[in-house]
């Protein structure tokens, strides 16, 4: 009895020192308050998919919450796939930097030097970096066709097509914009330089080697244990994003469980197994891993688009690693691993709102305009923070105006100049709403001032034109 006992203290005081060693604040009460944040979401209908936490490779978190697909009923569990979007960004930029290593390609090469067909200014000045770091001047090739599109048309080759009737936003190098299409180009060098599809790259150099099996880089409706993507328009009606993201590309849209994604940026931070330490010391493409060793910063790496977040956050300090997948619209799995990393320092997670544009028309139709302009930062706080708030009340404006509620439209989009005039966008579509009711004056003013901001706004130059040939 006495040796049981003196088992049973050694026991305690073993996990109660293995509590105290971790980094976690409050540790005993993690799950819990997890949980009760967790619930919080739920209770809005605006979560659905897995969480999970771990500290140098322990599992701390980890459990599946809501419907993976409400049409048969079926629930989320531990190995449900979800798309992962723009994380695949990352397994591109490694094959990338592998071939650099294997000195089949250098950073400087220009995009000329391995795909043909691209104007001269893009061909001869666009370089590998340009492309790994968002500064190539080729925005998003999406487009309101583009969900229409032949699924062929959606493909690698397809895009890379897509992608070569695009003007260049800015000139290569001079500045910084997010650039799925980029990314594509990076995909479409790999083939090149390889010999080998893409997707065939990524299994052979990541997939395989690290033993990701419930990673999957193929068709979305070939991936089995699939979470279907929900969304919420402003009214609240929800709809799938079926459709959307149907192939894989090296911009994103692979699927996969938190669990493999935690295998792979465990390697891609810390391992040298697909990835020497010398390149990971570039600073220019990886950032300064040591002072983030120091800081105790968490570094992000997210997905996203309708209907699907995913969110990874890496304590490099402390081996503490945040995963939120969800099947919901985004930045839900971004706000929530937000709010886990503040469980984990010990600090209070912000209280979650309704998205933006359900959040804004809610009170619209309860308070009015005035409402919304004096409380509109309030309002929009579940909003993506790289995205423009412009974008918002000019959603919420063309689901009137598509409804044929022209006045109602109208003063969602004056109430955007005013919180917005430096957006020439916001000008663009107040005009779009004057020509409709007929106030060309208006239009014309509202066009110009567009102009005035973007001179090369495409959309403006054509209503313009319309409508001095009516006149």
């Amino acid at each position: 009895m006495k040796q049981f006992i003196l088992i049973l203290l050694v026991t305690l005081f073993t996990n109660c020192v293995a509590q105290n060693q971790s980094a976690i604040k409050n540790i005993e009460n993690f799950e819990t308050n997890v949980d009760a944040l967790v619930k919080q979401y739920l209770d809005l209908d605006i979560f659905s998919g897995i969480v999970l936490v771990s500290e140098k490779g322990e599992t701390k978190y980890h459990k599946a919450f809501g419907m993976a697909n409400r049409t048969t009923n079926t629930a989320n569990t531990l190995t449900t796939k979800f798309d992962i979007g723009s994380m695949n960004k990352s397994f591109t930029k490694t094959v990338i930097l592998q071939l650099v290593e294997e000195g089949k390609l250098n950073v400087t090469d220009q995009l000329g030097q391995y795909i043909s067909g691209f104007p001269e200014i893009a061909a001869n000045t666009i370089t590998i970096t340009d492309l790994l770091e968002h500064s190539s001047g080729y925005t998003n090739y999406w487009g309101n066709d583009f969900e229409a599109l032949p699924i062929d048309q959606k493909r690698l080759s397809g895009l890379v097509a897509r992608i070569k009737k695009l003007p260049l936003q800015f000139e290569p190098g001079t500045k910084q914009a997010y650039s799925n299409s980029g990314y594509v180009l990076l995909g479409a060098i790999i083939e090149k330089v390889t010999g080998v599809s893409y997707h065939q790259n990524i299994v052979d150099r990541i997939i395989k080697p690290l033993g990701m099996t419930e990673t999957y880089v193929t068709d979305k409706i070939k991936v089995p244990n699939r979470a279907i993507g929900y969304y919420k328009d402003m009214r609240g009606n929800l709809y799938t994003n079926v459709g959307f993201t149907e192939v894989p590309n090296p911009d994103g849209g692979f699927h996969s469980t938190p669990s493999d994604i935690a295998t792979f940026y465990a390697e891609y931070f810390y391992g040298t197994k697909l990835l020497p330490e010398k390149i990971k010391a570039n600073e220019a493409f990886f950032g300064s891993q040591s002072k983030r060793k120091q800081s105790g910063k968490a570094s992000l790496m997210a997905g996203g688009f309708r209907g699907a977040n995913t969110a990874y956050l890496e304590i490099m300090r402390d081996e503490i690693s945040i995963i939120v997948f969800a099947n919901m619209d985004e930045p839900v799995g971004e706000q929530l691993a937000a709010g886990v990393l503040a469980l984990v320092r010990g600090e209070i997670p912000k209280t979650p709102s309704l998205p933006a544009h359900q959040n804004i028309y809610k009170h619209y139709t309860k308070f009015g305009i005035d409402y919304i302009e004096k409380h509109f930062s309030d309002l929009t706080e579940n909003f993506h923070a790289e995205d423009s708030k412009a974008l918002i009340l000019n959603g919420i404006g063309y689901t009137f105006f598509k409804e044929g509620n022209l006045i109602e439209a109208k003063k969602i989009f004056q109430l955007n100049v005013r919180l917005f005039p430096e957006d020439a966008n916001v000008w663009d579509s107040l005009g779009e709403v004057y020509v409709e009711l007929g106030a060309y004056g208006k239009a014309v003013k509202m066009y110009k001032k567009a102009l005035d901001l973007d001179p090369t706004m495409t959309s403006a130059k054509e209503m313009l034109l319309k409508i001095n040939n009516r006149h």
